[in-house]
Order: structure tokens, then sequence, then C-alpha cells
């Protein structure tokens, strides 16, 4: 099996699109990075759940409007059975309410067909490493979603005013999209440190998750973008 130049294990992915010429590209983007390997394709979301079922990979690469099952419900029952599969939504720009539902479904990461493939490659690295990744204009969007940016900032200031000056900063690198060894570094801590404060920061602000932590941080205005 290949490595990459650290020498860790590739990063397995189940890529699950019902366009053939699309799974055709995404494969090939991910096959010029040696840290990934594409271990199986689903033309379906129930195909897709399978797969990760068979071959249980580290992350599940899902577009958003599949056959038989789509790839909301593909996610909530990968999260189901395989709880360690970490899932990325693809999207379109414009497919608000279906972002806006994956929100709470435990979705790890967003990513736009049409956006810079090298967002895709660091997606499925920031996800296999227990983080978030939003491509920004996705991110921008949903922020935006159902009521006026400017009109949710002063809520979002205040409630993240609530943290420590250490949670703010580690708020702050999730909302970038950094994996916790990414901000132990960062921040010259280790990485179970890291854990504690994300335990923290997501009892008091009320998420569920890194990317409802991470839009936060955007509407705070924590985040450049």
């Amino acid at each position: 099996m290949d490595t990459d130049t650290t020498g860790a294990p590739p990063i397995r992915v189940v890529l699950a699109d019902d366009e053939a010429m699309i799974r055709a590209g995404v494969r090939a983007i991910l096959a010029s990075d040696p840290g990934i390997e594409v271990v199986a394709e689903a033309g379906d979301g129930h195909a897709a759940v399978e797969l990760v079922r068979a071959h249980r990979p580290r992350v599940a690469l899902l577009d958003i409007r599949m056959p038989r099952l789509d790839g909301l419900a593909a996610a909530a029952e990968i999260r189901r059975i395989v709880p360690d599969t970490a899932t990325i939504m693809l999207t379109t720009f414009g497919e608000d309410d279906h972002v806006a539902r994956a929100l709470g479904h435990g979705a790890s990461g967003f990513l736009l067909k049409a956006g810079d493939p090298r967002e895709l490659i660091a997606g499925v690295h920031a996800v296999a490493d227990g983080g978030a990744y939003l491509s920004p204009r996705v991110a921008r969007r949903v922020i935006e979603l159902g009521a006026d940016r400017l009109a949710r900032r002063p809520a979002a200031r205040e409630r993240a005013a609530g943290l420590t000056e250490r949670e703010r900063e580690v708020l702050a690198l999730v909302g970038a999209g950094l994996s916790n060894a990414e901000i132990a570094r960062r921040l010259h801590l280790v990485e179970g440190t890291v854990k504690s404060y994300l335990t923290s920061i997501f009892t008091r602000l009320d998420v569920r998750n890194r990317v409802q932590a991470a839009i936060l941080a955007y509407e705070a205005g924590l985040v450049d973008g």
C-alpha cells in the first residue's frame, strides 16, 4: 500500500456521486495526493452506505443529490452504523436548504463541486484528522442562511464573549478549518489540552459539532473571509 511522505498510511476514502464524470474528476484530484486512497465508489446513497460498512474508510465523500438515498440520508446512516467515518458533502452553489439541513446531521465538511481542487484535498485531510472543513464560499453562504448576517453578528459575538481568551483562540482556529493537531502546534499545546478546550467550547456555545462551532466563529468575526 502506498504511503505519504510522513510514512503514515493513506487516508481511505469512499466516493459517492451519481455522475460518473464527476466521480472520475474527483478521483483524479484525490489521486494526485499520495496521502489519500479512494478505496471504493458508488453511484447512489444506498450503495455508498454499504461500501462504507464494508470498507470502514476514514472519510466518505458524498454528493448531496443522489438516487435511492440522497447524500444527507446516507450521511445520517453512516454516522449511525460507522461513527468513526467522517462525512464530507459535495454541493453546488445555491443548494442552501440542503446545506442547512446537513448542519444538523453531523457532517464534517462542505465542498463545492466547482471549487478549487486544493480545497478538496485540504478538506479530506482536515476531517480525517478530526477537524472540520468548509469551502470558504460555502461558509460565507451558510452564515447568511435564513437571516441577515449583520443581524446575527451581535448575538454570535455575545456568545463568543463568554469564552476565555484561549477558548476564543481555539474557536477561531476551528473556524479556519484546523485539526486538533494543527491547533496544538499553532498554540504550543498538547493535543489532549485542545480536546479539553473544545469540549468546554461546545458546551458553552451549545453547539453539536465542529462545523456549527466554525460557523459561529465566522458569524462572530473571529475568522477572516
